[in-house]
């Protein structure tokens, strides 16, 4: 074509690079500032739909903006929260009550509604599982606003909003795998603990729940909303503050104590009749006297279950005697064989257990009566006595103040201290001796071992320990009882190292006699010439 030189009219310069390249930056800067916030878009939407109902259709639109799974985007929880507004005012305004004549175009555009919040409602139990913490926080305060709202709108019945509504679509979903264990706690934190008929139904549910479906995850997950709940009302005044609003009749049972406490012991028992595990077991003993057993009106029911738990042995039965304990001091539940069960523990193991020091807390709230029999208290006394033979030093130095306690808060048992331990006794004139210690380790009831009859010569033994610190404490029993009592958590938490690192620490006054020259090498040869031997260690071994 004439005019045109390799593609370019006459007169015109090709463009360089930099320029082209400049002016694609401005298009896409460009592009960028035309595409739409998403917050802007989503309010623009929600004003829509809140000015006119022929916008009503953009509620679909919102609703697809929320996708449960997969990258978190800003829109999802956008739109979750413009809707909850939504449904909010729409309720309010009365937009989703039902009319009176259901074949008006009113009740089409009603039940059409009522579906989209269904739906709504549903999206947000899928987001309670998403991956997000932060989502699953918003989807849970979501819920229960709209809970609120239905409650005070749509004019449903008690049995409609929390037995077969949404609140039980909610605790179902909690209860279930997928949901964070920190949602479940900001449940009971900012609801079940703050407001008396939220929690009133919570256990109500759960206990259902619980009966009907025995899967782990449903047993781990009610025991960790049951756990969770710390407020115990302890009087009918304190049963007034709700989330939805106070029951219109004054005999309501949202008013009563013992409706409360009813409900929470029936969801403790449905949790107590399933198969648990170890770990489930120890956290539920580890919570029994003050957070379960309070609840309940007929303590007797946690019987079995404590019983069950002490026959386990190991620290599972410790902690059901500190529940039986619980219940025997502060519910007057009669239990005939708690020392038994208490003085049956005392093996061999237990001086070694890593659970050493929470036992002598309890085993000294267990004796601290100074009430019981004084057969019972020697037996405990003597039992101890034995197995610090076999001890860890760590281990004794709790065993001795605690003899002494014991002794000091039962004098009658004082005995013990200075009889003979080689006892020649006759039992009758002329009758046969008996020789050596009465104490009869073997038998299993603490009252009777004869151990009242015996002495406490493996005290004195330990006089003469090779570790200092036991030598030391243990000559307290042979001394007078001039100190009223030892603070046992002084010594509960010895160890190996803590005892060495005692005994570096100290300070040496004068250094120790020696009788022998300190050789200058041990693992290695002396020098030729040096005129001094080697010694046993480098003849025998080699270190080269």
């Amino acid at each position: 074509m004439p005019g045109i030189v390799g593609g370019l009219e006459p007169g015109k310069k090709r463009k360089r690079k930099d320029e082209v390249s400049g002016n694609s930056k401005k298009s896409r800067t460009a592009l960028k500032a035309r595409e739409p916030d998403p917050q802007e878009e989503v309010l623009g939407l929600e004003q829509k739909i809140l000015e006119s109902r022929t916008n009503y259709n953009s509620i679909h639109t919102l609703l697809d903006h929320i996708r449960v799974g997969g990258s978190a985007e800003e829109k999802d929880i956008l739109a979750a929260v413009a809707l909850c507004r939504v449904f909010c005012r729409l309720m309010a305004a009365g937009n989703l009550n039902k009319p009176q004549d259901k074949a008006s175009n009113e009740a089409t555009i009603v039940q059409w509604l009522r579906e989209r919040l269904q739906d709504y409602e549903n999206r947000l139990l899928r987001l309670l599982k998403d991956e997000d913490a932060g989502r699953q926080s918003t989807a849970l305060t979501l819920l229960m606003r709209l809970i609120k709202e239905e409650a005070t709108h749509l004019n449903k019945s008690e049995e409609a909003i929390w037995r077969h509504g949404l609140f039980e679509k909610l605790l179902r979903t909690l209860v279930e795998d997928g949901v964070a264990e920190d949602t479940r706690v900001e449940f009971v934190e900012k609801y079940v603990g703050e407001y008396d008929e939220v929690r009133y139904y919570t256990f109500a549910r759960l206990a259902d729940m619980s009966s009907k479906d025995p899967s782990e995850p449903v047993v781990q997950n009610t025991l960790s909303i049951l756990s969770a709940v710390e407020t115990i009302p302890e009087q009918q005044d304190e049963l007034e503050n709700f989330y939805i609003g106070p029951p219109s009749k004054a005999k309501h049972e949202l008013y009563s104590l013992t409706a409360h406490k009813k409900q929470a012991q029936k969801a403790w028992m449905a949790l107590l009749r399933h198969t648990l595990t170890k770990a489930q077991r120890k956290s539920i003993l580890d919570l029994m006297s003050h957070r379960i057993a309070p609840w309940f009106l007929k303590p007797e029911l946690l019987l079995d279950f404590l019983t069950d738990s002490s026959n386990i042995g190991g620290s599972t039965s410790l902690m059901a005697l500190s529940g039986l304990f619980y219940l025997m001091q502060h519910k007057n539940l009669d239990y005939p064989q708690f020392y038994q069960k208490l003085y049956s523990l005392l093996d061999a193991q237990i001086l070694h257990s890593k659970h050493r020091s929470r036992f002598f807390r309890l085993l000294e709230t267990f004796l601290a009566s100074t009430h019981l029999p004084a057969a019972l208290v020697a037996s405990f006394i003597k039992r101890l006595s034995r197995l610090t033979l076999y001890a860890p030093p760590s281990g004794i130095v709790v065993v001795v103040p605690w003899i002494y306690n014991l002794l000091k808060n039962h004098p009658s048992c004082t005995f013990m201290i200075h009889r003979n331990s080689e006892l020649d006794k006759e039992e009758d004139e002329g009758g046969p001796e008996r020789h050596g210690d009465p104490f009869r380790i073997w038998e299993s009831d603490p009252m009777e071992t004869d151990a009242i009859e015996s002495s406490l010569w493996e005290i004195h033994m330990l006089q003469t320990h090779y570790h200092p610190s036991v030598a030391t404490i243990a000559k307290i029993i042979s001394e007078q009882f001039t100190k009223q009592a030892y603070n046992l958590e002084d010594f509960l938490d010895h160890s190996y190292g803590t005892m060495l690192d005692a005994e570096l620490e100290k300070d040496i006054k004068r250094a120790p006699e020696i009788e022998y020259e300190i050789p200058k090498k041990i693992f290695m040869k002396h020098e030729v010439g040096s005129g001094k031997e080697d010694g046993l260690v480098v003849k025998l071994w080699s270190f080269n």
